[in-house]
């Protein structure tokens, strides 16, 4: 029995031995190097197939460094919940499973084995969602998401067993094999299947309710791990589905490019409107999974029109931002989870002037918001940029229905960085600045520096990335040229890289003018006495917290402007008598998607189903009787069969 202090150390030792070991077989294959075994799983699995190219090796990397800024990050984080040792053991194990689970994933080519890592990976993600099991809401959150994993993992199921049964193969081969020697119209059916499997499990709309409920849900690391790469199995799965799958390219890429600009938007919408940090956040792992999907998506009509740039400007962009999400989206939730056990509070109405106690915390958090709204000098920009720049290119050189798809995807790619910014405006401006809103506890302050080293690690590369975007984008060359299928790796022209260098150094210099001047300003000042006085009294003779913008008011306009496609649930009493008591107002927001595609469906089968209630009436007689008949049924079943068989045989005969 490990000692509680030791767990979380034991569990770093554990994560650290599957990221050498796992790094070392992906970093040859993200230099070109196929590693490929086979192992003989016996008559159920047969040869299991595990290979390792470079689309592979470049999702394994990026998982290893969040699971491990996970681990670094998460052993401080639970060193608050000692008193649960049942918890934080099966909490800590589920861990390790689940990372050994995803490098499973990326490595195995088998779809029996495939389907088997994948339920572990699903089954282990559940409990770490539910560490928290008191809360009915987070048991609630964790069922809704296990239930929606298997939905996914159906369709994938039908689709391993559509290519199986032509091919009575279970490597994913086959899949090539049987696309090639089908009508494109039956490949896009297959597609489609897989295609929902993963869409489910990255957050596309109308497959993303599991989402929104599954991250605030999880402890903070863990959900910066399923934000950052867990969600990302999904996109994985798509990417190396279309490596697999010959078909119509060109139809495919508008199917993506479709359904991505739909989830973009509609990510960011209802991440505006949302009052709890975590699950603006959630919303906001939506809104970027279309903007991957936003590449994936020009890509593939690259590779219709054989157009190099338009690909590799599709693909990598897709790429990159999968690789950047992941590092600003597990520092915003780390930061979340920071400030929850400093304030005990997500709620962002009730926060306020946190920057003046933890100025660290909120330099970090303001690097990530600038990041995730694609500024530069950051990484969210030079993704951004790639997919901007494959979007122009096929505007120039395309046909009328692909430039309408293209100025489709520009505007909404506008529009979800314009409202990104706006919604982290309102983040950073109620959680940081003014004054505090509501009382917040004493103890509120920067925390120890095992808890900050890891974002700190992230911030690094997010600037790094930024500031040197030629470095990562040669290495996600590799990846990008299995779709290109060609033999020399695809670079982009030299002057696309200057023109992004410029960009990023200009909003470098930018900043550093900017320090420069505020630290003269600091330096001339230090001797001037500052004198505090009073604001002008005109209408200001009663100054409160409460006069500040809130979260809620900071959009007011804008919520006003989409109403027609939101659900806003208010709650807020009654105004009674010339001079009324204190009052409660309260609006929560409501998800329509979630309402038409799960609330309603389940209303009618809840309702189907209660016509059968009469069948569970407590009489044992009647449970009995069901035993009898079920008896009945299996012996008499046999007999069916060889009766209708033998009726076959004599109309042959006849």
């Amino acid at each position: 029995m490990v000692k509680e202090e030791w767990k979380g150390n034991a569990s770093l030792v554990a994560v650290m031995i599957n990221l050498v070991l796992s790094s070392s077989l992906a970093i040859p294959a993200l230099k070109g190097e196929l590693v490929e075994h086979f192992f003989y799983g016996g008559l159920v699995f047969g040869n299991i197939a595990v290979r390792i190219d470079a689309l592979s090796g470049w999702f394994i990397l990026l998982m290893n460094f969040t699971v491990l800024t996970s681990i670094l990050y998460g052993k401080r984080y639970m060193s608050h919940y000692k008193n649960q040792s049942v918890s934080l053991s099966i909490h800590y194990i589920s861990f390790i499973v689940n990372h050994f689970a995803m490098i499973g994933i990326y490595c195995l080519q088998n779809s029996f084995a495939f389907l088997c890592v994948w339920e572990i990976m699903a089954l282990s993600s559940f409990l770490l969602i539910i560490f928290e099991h008191h809360k009915i809401q987070t048991l609630k959150a964790g069922i809704n998401y296990l239930v929606q994993s298997h939905i996914s993992i159906v369709f994938m199921t039908l689709g391993f067993i559509w290519v199986n049964s032509f091919t009575g193969s279970f490597d994913f081969n086959a899949i090539t094999k049987y696309s090639s020697s089908v009508n494109p119209a039956v490949s896009f059916v297959l597609f489609l299947f897989f295609f929902v499997a993963f869409a489910i499990k990255s957050g596309f709309v109308p497959f993303h309710t599991w989402l929104p409920y599954a991250h605030p849900a999880a402890p903070a690391h863990v959900s910066g791990m399923m934000s950052g790469v867990l969600i990302k199995l999904g996109i994985y799965g798509i990417l190396r589905i279309l490596l697999l799958i010959k078909g119509d390219f060109l139809v495919m890429g508008y199917f993506i490019l479709s359904i991505s600009i739909i989830t973009g938007v509609y990510g960011v919408i209802l991440a505006i409107i949302q009052h709890n940090i975590k699950k603006l956040l959630a919303y906001h792992s939506i809104e970027n999974i279309g903007i991957i999907g936003v590449g994936i998506g020009v890509g593939c009509i690259g590779l219709s029109s054989h157009n190099s740039f338009l690909t590799f400007a599709g693909f990598a962009g897709a790429m990159l931002h999968t690789l950047n999400h992941s590092l600003f989206k597990s520092l915003l939730f780390y930061v979340s989870g920071t400030i929850y056990q400093a304030t005990h509070t997500v709620d962002i109405e009730r926060l306020g002037g946190l920057i003046k106690k933890m100025p660290q915390t909120a330099t970090l958090f303001l690097i990530a918001a600038l990041a995730i709204s694609g500024l530069p000098p950051f990484n969210g920009f030079i993704s951004e940029f790639l997919i901007y720049s494959g979007l122009f290119k096929g505007i120039s050189g395309g046909e009328f229905s692909a430039t309408a798809f293209f100025i489709s995807a520009i505007i909404g790619l506008v529009i979800i960085g314009g409202m990104a910014m706006l919604c982290f405006t309102k983040a950073f401006g109620i959680i940081f600045l003014g004054n505090e809103r509501h009382p917040l506890p004493a103890t509120v302050r920067e925390p120890e520096f095992g808890k900050l080293l890891p974002k700190y690690m992230i911030a690094t590369l997010i600037i790094f990335i930024g500031v040197f975007p030629q470095f990562i984008i040669a290495v996600v060359a590799q990846p990008v040229n299995l779709f290109m299928m060609e033999t020399i790796v695809p670079t982009p022209p030299t002057e696309f890289l200057d023109t992004l260098q410029s960009v990023s150094m200009a909003a470098v210099l930018f900043i550093l003018l900017s320090l420069t001047v505020l630290f003269i300003k600091k330096r001339t000042t230090k001797s001037v006495e500052i004198v505090m006085q009073l604001t002008w009294n005109c209408g200001y003779v009663a100054p409160t917290a409460k006069l500040q913008y809130t979260a809620n008011s900071f959009v007011r306009s804008f919520r006003k402007l989409i109403y027609p496609i939101l659900m806003m649930n208010k709650k807020e009493d009654v105004i009674k008598g010339v001079f009324p008591k204190t009052i409660h107002s309260e609006t929560n927001p409501y998800d329509k998607l979630e309402l038409v595609f799960i609330d309603i469906p389940l209303l009618y089968l809840k309702g189907f189903i209660g016509r059968f209630k009469f069948l569970q009436n407590g009489n044992p007689q009647f449970y009995i009787l069901y035993g009898v008949l079920f008896i009945f049924i299996i012996l008499t079943f046999p007999l069916l069969l060889s009766a209708i068989e033998y009726v076959i045989a004599l109309i042959k005969q006849i």
